[in-house]
């Protein structure tokens, strides 16, 4: 099975999430979440810190990952693992490939005009606002 992470990742006030405008297919032209490809017998959270580290220059100290869902796709045999995390402060991102933008948590996530995963985003922004004091338990 093909394995990829997808890391949902908020701003410290939880009112941003960190999207890339993809510059390259699949999803070119439009906004998605960061990630990539999980490595044959690499652990699951330590790929979605990998990952978000070349593409945003995010580190370990600056978010806390958890697992948070899963997409699995049988007919193609593929499985997303999905990560959410919010920065504990601001930080100064580094883009690797695709622009990196903060866009605003009342934004349209379904709107697949816009946005990768045919209105996947949108299902995992609103999971999260329905169970957000159990996500982060401040």
């Amino acid at each position: 099975m093909k394995l990829f992470n997808l890391i949902l990742v908020l701003n410290k006030n939880e009112d941003k999430v960190l999207m890339c405008h993809r510059s390259k297919n699949p999803y070119i032209g439009k906004f998605n979440l960061v990630g990539g490809k999980i490595e044959n017998g690499e652990d699951y959270l330590a790929s979605a810190y990998r990952e978000l580290f070349e593409e945003t220059g995010i580190t370990k100290n600056d978010i806390l990952l958890s697992m948070f869902m899963d997409f699995v796709w049988h007919p193609i045999d593929m499985k997303m693992i999905v990560f959410i995390g919010k920065l504990k402060e601001d930080v100064e991102l580094i883009e690797e490939v695709h622009k990196l933008h903060w866009i605003d948590i009342e934004e349209n996530f379904y709107d697949t005009e816009k946005f990768a995963g045919e209105g996947n985003i949108g299902h995992m922004i609103e999971i999260y606002k329905l169970h957000r004091d159990i996500i982060f338990k401040d």
